[in-house]
């Protein structure tokens, strides 16, 4: 049964995989092949390929991009004016409030098969951004090189735990055959109840299952889970758990390793920032440096050393379509000026330091993610910021700042969307203060649970969630 395993992953990966970026038009294979190449390259032939591919971003933007080339025309400056990676400094920082002005000025004129997106972001404030079929393909790309650095890859038998409604309404005949032939699960985050966790196990054992990825602290809910049942899940076999998304904290990763018998691969990255860093099995964060720049700055947007914390700003090469450069992702972290033993040279992040979420306990006992409420209200119009906190089982507030095109109707639609996602009836308090306040530690938290949990996710009152 094993070599059939590995057969048929090696088909999917030969074969099917291959075909499949070819009729979406993606350079996926290509940008595998050149990660490979570049991961073990010497410091200097790393930065000079940075620095031309950060030329060519620069040079498309300043000819394509509205936006940019009246940037450039206003400053006096020219693409080739920066030369180098520490010229970044000349170049202003793009922020979630820019894109939401210049959307449409920021897109290539150019640009083909982009996708409107969305994302939540770590404050509350929805952002809407335009995706390229070359950051797409970018970013899978990664995560594939990143896979393989643990003996992974497509094919593999997998389950996902997710919570995004853009993945999970795409769960038509099409995608469903797609997922089917690549061997991947996918299983909502939003729904953890103890009977829906014991249909993922069973899933999970009748299917086989090699990798899991997703949310971690969806991951440890269900390994916590499978530990009251008296499951055993080492017998599974899974080689890997990919975590992402959210801040991992150590008490989950090991629940995670314990529970499934495996180690535990962190991922850092966003719908909006990319594919940033991934983990090593020897224990470095490395950065996508071969397709992306990471820098850190201070309040000031000054750039800080390796081991000073600050914001995580990226520079995405590989974002023709919709070119992120310089965008502040509101993220904490800092470099590390050391050289990874596994002998990589793509440098590494020394810590990530992410803003988190909380979960929310339902009614009924279901724990869900704080993610499924947060989409309530990211469908709604002229919410500038928000704040949710669960105060009771059954009873929530809502803090909203709000923009034009806000309508105070909207309440009923937050109250109904609450009421269906918890499936049961909750009260739901909105108030519209002028700006919302960070939380003591200076991080924001858009989703508060004060209701204390049965379910052991807290641990020693510290946050739970994602970022």
């Amino acid at each position: 049964m094993e070599s059939l395993n590995r057969a048929y992953g090696s088909l999917v990966r030969g074969v099917v995989f291959p075909l499949q970026e070819l009729c979406k038009g993606h350079r996926t294979l290509g940008m595998i092949r050149e990660m490979k190449a570049a991961e073990t390259l010497p410091t200097a032939d790393l930065q000079r390929l940075q620095q031309q591919r950060l030329q060519a971003l620069l040079l498309h933007a300043f000819h394509k991009v509205e936006y940019y080339r009246g940037w450039f025309d206003a400053s006096g400056l020219r693409p080739q004016d920066i030369q180098a990676v520490p010229d970044l400094t000349r170049l202003p920082f793009l922020t979630k409030e820019i894109i939401r002005e210049n959307l449409d000025r920021l897109k290539s004129s150019d640009a083909a098969g982009v996708q409107r997106m969305a994302t939540g972001g770590s404050t509350g404030k929805p952002l809407t951004f335009y995706l390229g079929p070359t950051r797409v393909s970018s970013d899978v790309a990664a995560r594939c090189r990143a896979e393989g650095w643990w003996g992974m890859g497509m094919g593999d038998q997998e389950f996902v735990f997710w919570g995004s409604p853009i993945e999970l309404k795409r769960q038509d005949r099409i995608r469903q055959l797609r997922d089917r032939v690549f061997r991947t699960q996918l299983c909502s985050a939003f729904e953890m109840s103890p009977a829906v966790m014991n249909h993922f196990l069973d899933d999970m054992e009748r299917r086989g299952c090699k990798k899991v990825f997703g949310y971690p602290s969806s991951i440890a809910l269900l390994c916590q889970h499978a530990q009251k049942e008296g499951r055993d899940l080492r017998k599974l076999g899974v080689r890997a758990a990919f975590v992402t998304a959210e801040y991992l904290w150590d008490h989950w990763r090991q629940v995670i390793s314990d529970t499934f018998g495996c180690p535990v691969a962190n991922g850092y990255g966003g719908r909006d920032s990319g594919f940033i860093a991934h983990e090593c099995p020897a224990g470095g964060m490395h950065i996508t440096a071969d397709r992306l720049i990471v820098e850190i700055v201070d309040e000031q947007g000054r750039p800080l050393p390796p081991g000073q914390s600050g914001e995580i700003v990226v520079t995405h090469l590989d974002t023709p379509e919709m070119p992120f450069i310089r965008y502040r992702t509101g993220d904490v972290g800092a470099l590390s000026a050391a050289a990874c033993r596994c002998g990589r040279t793509l440098p590494l992040l020394e810590r990530i330091e992410g803003r988190k979420t909380d979960f929310v306990l339902a009614p009924g006992g279901r724990t869900l993610h704080g993610l499924s409420l947060i989409y309530v209200l990211r469908e709604l119009n002229g919410i500038e910021q928000f704040r949710i906190t669960q105060k009771a089982l059954d009873r929530f507030e809502v803090e909203i700042v709000t923009a034009p095109g806000y309508d105070r109707s909207s309440e009923t639609k937050i109250r109904d969307g609450f009421s269906q996602r918890l499936r049961h009836p909750v009260a739901v308090n909105v108030t519209y203060p002028a700006a919302i306040a960070p939380s003591a530690s200076g991080k924001f938290r858009y989703v508060i649970s004060e209701v204390i949990s049965a379910n052991g996710l807290a641990a020693n009152g510290q946050e739970v969630g994602v970022r």
